[in-house]
């Protein structure tokens, strides 16, 4: 039976800018960061407080992602906050664009959308 969900895995195109996105804007705790060089790609464990993780990955010349129309597969990662308004206040000074904030029209919870350097959907949902 499934107990949760373990880690999500992003493939960026650019490592230096998206380790610091992840560990300096959105502050998640580096675990190991590992360099496999016979795949020329670098493998950043991240933790979330819940124990949750991201795996940044990177590789020579990645292929873009589709979004726009969304293409099928996985539409976007979410995470947790108490105020969706201070964490996109946050995110905001941190020049990071943040669309307005909506409420979800069947739970009455605050949410938000934002991008990581790469275009990924991520979203900001009112814990």
């Amino acid at each position: 039976m499934l107990k949760g969900i373990h880690h999500a895995a992003i493939i960026c195109s650019d490592y230096a800018r998206s380790k610091h996105f992840y560990v300096e804007v959105l502050g998640l705790s580096v675990i190991e960061e590992n360099y496999r060089a016979n795949r020329e790609s670098y493998k950043l464990d991240l933790q979330l407080p819940d124990g949750s993780q991201v795996e940044l990955f990177s590789f020579p010349s990645p292929p873009s992602r589709s979004s726009f129309p969304e293409a099928s597969g996985l539409r976007h990662l979410a995470f947790v906050v108490d105020s969706v308004e201070d964490f996109a206040g946050y995110l905001m000074s941190c020049q990071v664009d943040v669309e307005p904030i909506r409420v979800d029209e069947y739970t009455g919870k605050k949410f938000t959308f934002f991008n990581d350097p790469d275009g990924l959907p991520l979203e900001l949902y009112e814990g």
